[in-house]
């Protein structure tokens, strides 16, 4: 009886139902506390708003901003588990929503001597939440995985055809060879001293979100002087 070339390995069928369970549990239990916490947020500013100042209100309006987002981003994320991908294209400011994302995690991490530069940045069509997650990913990855050195992240753009492809570069500890085929496995964490945080999905989820947006994640090089990765996404 002859094998079916085309049929993935059974493995492969196993770990991306993991993942999709995994995200759909996650992205499902996360729905309560973020609609609570949109709500008395909302509930707030009309109780509030003609009695706090200037910035008592900015921080009440961006608790409610932030997490209507992650209300967002988690039904997308449901919806990507699903298999059926709701994608909510609007036009993106890449330079904006980089600059944002690399502030939130360095806030996160209370991480002081990092930098982030970069150059170019378009504006595209895309989905905001998913790409701005795409990209939480991979500073994240930079900022865990630094070298002694103070960090600094480039971020560059370039278009070709009908394709955007976005460089993120570090100079962080590289990845040794005999693990790069691994890195976008699910569940699996590159081996360090110390102990990373996290469920060892980072990767792999961007690669998801990236495929749902008719893109794709790549390492494009790694060695001791640091990482880049390759994001393909339309134009």
């Amino acid at each position: 009886m002859s094998s079916n070339p085309t049929r993935r390995p059974e493995t492969d069928d196993n770990n991306e139902e993991r993942i999709k369970r995994f995200l759909a549990t996650a992205s499902h239990d996360l729905q309560s506390p973020l609609r609570h916490i949109a709500m008395y947020a909302e509930l707030l500013l009309d109780d509030l708003e003609e009695t706090l100042d200037g910035e008592q209100l900015q921080s009440l309006r961006m608790i409610l901003e932030k997490a209507q987002a992650a209300q967002r981003l988690t039904k997308a994320l449901m919806s990507l588990a699903g298999g059926a991908p709701q994608v909510t294209p609007e036009e993106v400011d890449l330079q904006a929503l980089a600059e944002n994302v690399w502030g939130e995690l360095t806030d996160e991490t209370a991480v002081r001597d990092a930098t982030l530069e970069s150059r170019g940045l378009p504006s595209l069509r895309s989905d905001p939440a998913l790409l701005g997650l795409v990209l939480r990913h991979l500073l994240t990855n930079a900022l865990s995985y630094r070298s002694e050195a103070p960090l600094h992240v480039v971020i560059t753009a370039e278009r070709q055809e009908a394709d955007w492809f976005i460089r993120v570069s570090d100079n962080g500890t590289g990845i040794d060879p005999a693990y790069r085929k691994r890195i976008f496995e699910p569940f699996w964490k590159l081996p360090q001293a110390g102990t990373v945080p996290g469920a060892g999905l980072g990767l792999t989820t961007a690669r998801e979100i990236l495929a749902a947006l008719g893109g794709d994640l790549s390492l494009e090089d790694s060695d001791a002087s640091g990482s880049r990765f390759l994001i393909r996404i339309p134009a």
